[in-house]
């Protein structure tokens, strides 16, 4: 009986809505019997299939935004794209009008803006118009903390605080094709010595323990935006680890679109075997999905106050996380970029305030093969992109695309422009008259023009904090981070993202009062030097930053770690008395534990780095070293309750 209700003039809604709550357990069965249009079934059956995975999940459905009524290959023709239906079989049109139909309901404000805009960019691109024209770059102002003095700690208490209501949203769309490897970016280890470890994990259990540190008042949302190189994978490696723990109503996951490629100056669109070709639009649509979603409101209506977005493969961030959010908390910012200082001509984004004749003040990212001749425009900075001689670097804070967001602004933004962000073109012509192009282009947007979008009356500003603290990236073969290295520009490769997390971490605990040497040990792994400090890695179940891994040292602790010791600390540990380490040592406290050392001594071989070229492991190949733990001492205790080490 219910069947038979199914159908009629609400067939669509009604399956839809049943198989999207999964309310029925015979509706899978039920639908395919359904007479109903093919498209229609597919349609919702591709929408189950992208709800059904464990945690939420926002994919583009074709049909099932089709606009009624619409008849689109007029819509086509009006937008002059009559040349897509050339040669093209019935069947072949019908395809190219749903996949038109598709783009029209994933892009803000359809085909129509999309082309409208393109033309627009296009002609301004064939005449050489200046994006810049009428504005004067000078430095903005921001905050510049200093690791462990009086105005950092005070900031990562006020961010630790805020941290329980934040949001966080991870950019995921890349592969390591870059590295040598073929899965997604996030899968990849930030520690060799810990490579059960991937970085999404890492990640996870960062937001997990700041969670915790605020006695688990509320739960912290993570979306993560994937494409469709990444999107099935990333579900995947969710799914068969549990969501590293964290409660499937916690994770969102949203899937980026693709937009038409054009072939020239009059925006017409690409087409391939009846295929209407399409490209990446850039990061920039993280805003868009945060809008389309609903996530933006949903978040808001729970009671989240800040929106940070984090990059894939940048493992340290976390580590300043905390002091950016008090910034951002304590200034009542509506957007803060994270900085670091930055060296001129490096290819790092600088924040400007830029100035226009008409009024129009805006601080935002100059992307740096635009600033040197921005700059050279100005008398004050006529000699474009050079040193600050009282710093050495560049005056304008180099930007690494971390964002904090305050909720507010950013929520009211979006309603207004319907998540539609600022597009640019960069077509690459076949001849001066500016018409074809070599190959098909596209428009592209970024996450950090954000503030474009912005009124007059907008917080705008940067913290910027020393490069050790925040920004390693992951990004570089070892082939070309050596070539880097010689140019003397940071690497940015698996093998340095490696070490300097780990330098990091000891740093902290030589902050928090333990004696850790600072000489290392000098290495040259694929042509890439660098030198290793004890190898200290601390989960963020141990501390996620500063403040947290202080208050597991006692102040009266000592504590000696040499300069080729490898240490690991995860879980609840405390350090009350002497640790003494020469070698390698693994504690663990498994949740409900709490280790307390009063006195331990340990000597060993401990773990040595070798040259090793990785012969059929990505992981080692992309550092041109292994690790060779030749004696570790190791201690697991997954009893709960605390436990006592005194010996």
């Amino acid at each position: 009986g219910n069947q038979s209700k199914m159908v009629g003039s609400r067939t669509f809604f009604v399956c839809s809505l049943l198989v999207l709550c999964g309310v029925l357990p015979w509706c899978n069965a039920a639908f395919s019997r359904l007479e109903i249009p093919r498209s229609v079934r597919a349609s919702a059956m591709s929408l189950r299939e992208a709800v059904s995975t464990k945690s939420s999940t926002f994919t583009t459905s074709p049909s099932l935004r089709l606009r009624g009524g619409e008849d689109m290959k007029a819509k086509l023709m009006e937008l002059g794209q009559e040349h897509l239906f050339e040669g093209l079989s019935q069947e072949q049109s019908d395809a190219l009008l749903s996949q038109a139909a598709a783009l029209d309901s994933q892009l803000p404000g359809g085909l129509s803006a999309y082309i409208s805009t393109a033309r627009k960019l296009l002609l301004e691109s064939k005449e050489g118009v200046n994006p810049f024209e009428g504005f004067v770059p000078s430095v903005p102002t921001g905050a510049k903390l200093q690791v462990g003095d009086e105005e950092f700690m005070d900031m990562e208490k006020v961010g630790l605080e805020a941290a329980s209501e934040a949001g966080f949203v991870l950019v995921a769309g890349g592969l390591g094709e870059r590295l040598g490897y073929t899965g997604i970016k996030v899968s990849l280890p930030p520690y060799l010595a810990e490579r059960q470890m991937c970085f999404l994990e890492l990640y996870v259990k960062h937001i997990l323990a700041m969670q915790a540190e605020n006695g688990n008042k509320r739960k912290i949302p993570l979306a993560i935006m994937t494409s469709d190189d990444t999107h099935q994978l990333t579900v995947k490696l969710l799914a068969d680890n549990g969501n590293f723990g964290m409660p499937e109503d916690q994770i969102t996951i949203m899937k980026q679109n693709k937009v038409p490629a054009l072939i020239d100056s009059d925006a017409r669109m690409s087409v391939k075997d009846g295929v209407i070709q399409t490209k990446p639009h850039g990061h920039g649509d993280v805003h868009t999905l945060m809008h389309q979603t609903g996530l933006v409101e949903k978040w808001s209506s729970s009671g989240v106050k800040w929106v940070v977005f984090f990059q894939d493969t940048n493992g340290i961030i976390f580590r300043a996380l905390p002091s950016v959010l008090g910034v951002s908390a304590s200034k009542k910012m509506d957007i803060n970029s994270v900085c670091v200082p930055r060296t001129p001509g490096e290819a790092v984004g600088g924040i400007c305030k830029l100035s226009h004749s008409d009024g129009r003040v805006v601080t935002v990212n100059v992307e740096y093969n635009q600033l040197d001749p921005l700059l050279k425009t100005t008398k004050e900075f006529a000699g474009g992109d050079v040193k600050d001689p009282a710093t050495g670097n560049s005056p304008f804070p180099g930007n690494i695309n971390i964002l904090v967001f305050g909720m507010d602004r950013y929520k009211t933004v979006l309603e207004a422009t319907s998540g539609k962000m600022n597009e640019f073109v960069n077509p690459k012509y076949t001849d001066g008259t500016k018409t074809a192009f070599k190959k098909p282009t596209r428009l592209e947007c970024m996450m950090q023009d954000f503030p474009l979008l912005l009124p007059a009356d907008a917080n705008v500003g940067f913290t910027q904090l020393d490069r050790f603290v925040c920004f390693s990236p992951v990004k570089n073969n070892i082939a070309d981070a050596k070539i880097k290295g010689e140019q003397g520009i940071p690497v940015e490769s698996a093998g340095s993202g490696d070490r300097d997390a780990m330098a990091l971490n000891a740093k902290l605990l030589a902050m928090a009062g333990a004696k850790v040497a600072e000489e290392g040990v000098e290495t040259n792994f694929g042509g890439i030097k660098q030198t290793f400090t004890p190898m200290v890695i601390l989960h963020p179940s141990f501390g996620t930053c500063l403040s947290s891994v202080k208050a597991k040292v006692s102040a009266d602790a000592d504590i000696k770690i040499s300069a080729r010791s490898a240490l690991v600390l995860e879980g609840d540990v405390r350090i009350e008395g002497k640790l003494e380490l020469d070698g390698a040592l693994v504690i663990r406290a498994l949740p409900g534990a709490t280790v307390t050392i009063k006195k331990l001594t340990v000597a060993n071989e401990g773990w040595v780095l070798e040259a090793d070229e990785g012969a059929g492991d990505d992981m080692v190949a992309m550092r041109g070293y292994d690790v060779n733990k030749k004696a570790t001492e190791e201690i697991v205790i997954s009893e709960a309750g605390t436990h006592v080490i005194d010996k």
